[in-house]
């Protein structure tokens, strides 16, 4: 059996990293891992990111993310580091595990580009949906939960950390624009991505994501839902 690619996204301070991690713990103690695994549905559970999935992807994120350039980073550059660090992040990493039956959560994937690259810096969409079909080669997402938060709360969330990347630190313009991408992409495919609202503490939100995983889990495997431990 495939297996399965959940992807965390939304704009800076959201918390999906957060999450990502939260969830990862829950699938063990909610009793789901041992459930799926005694079945033959899922092999192991992993997490990833991108940029930085791999280790030719460490080294893109260093470039895309740190301020050590002492030129400004063109947004066609940015772009295309970034379709890099993807295509090699799905046929080295991505692919091979689908293959085994394993569970991957991972942190942004193609609609961050589109949010980030296209309505945030400006570039064409279409031509951003080409680049993100050569390096996925088609693999799309099978669960998409999308941490919806206002941009400047995220932002002011992102300040408390300490230092800010190269993201980070662009006008809060950019940002806004960032989160009506991610806004018009949920619109847009409703039966990929799946709304979470970020605004409440921590707990909250990690039981909006249990709840959509556990109905996910049982659609996909038809598997009983396990009742949620938190």
């Amino acid at each position: 059996m495939r297996g399965k690619l959940i992807v965390f996204e939304g704009v800076e301070g959201c918390g999906k990293t957060t999450q990502l991690k939260r969830s990862q713990q829950w699938f063990i103690d909610s009793g789901w891992q041992s459930l799926l695994q005694a079945k033959g549905y899922v092999s192991q559970l992993i997490t990833t990111r991108e940029p930085g999935g791999t280790d030719l992807g460490v080294k893109v994120r260093q470039l895309l993310l740190e301020q050590s350039i002492a030129e400004a980073m063109q947004s066609r550059a940015e772009l295309l580091l970034y379709a890099a660090d993807r295509a090699q992040h799905v046929d080295g990493y991505l692919t091979p595990q689908l293959h085994q039956s394993t569970l991957i959560l991972c942190d942004r994937y193609t609609d961050s580009t589109i949010a980030y690259q296209g309505y945030g810096r400006g570039i064409d969409l279409k031509l951003i949906s080409q680049l993100n079909d050569i390096a996925t080669g088609g693999l799309e997402s099978d669960l998409t939960l999308w941490l919806d938060l206002d941009a400047e709360t995220g932002l002011a969330r992102t300040r408390q950390r300490g230092t800010l990347d190269r993201i980070e630190q662009a006008d809060v313009s950019f940002h806004h624009r960032v989160q009506q991408g991610f806004t018009e992409l949920a619109q847009r495919y409703p039966q990929r991505i799946t709304h979470i609202d970020a605004s409440p503490p921590e707990t909250e939100v990690a039981e909006q994501i249990q709840a959509v995983l556990s109905q996910k889990f049982s659609e996909w495997y038809g598997v009983e839902r396990i009742k949620d431990k938190g």
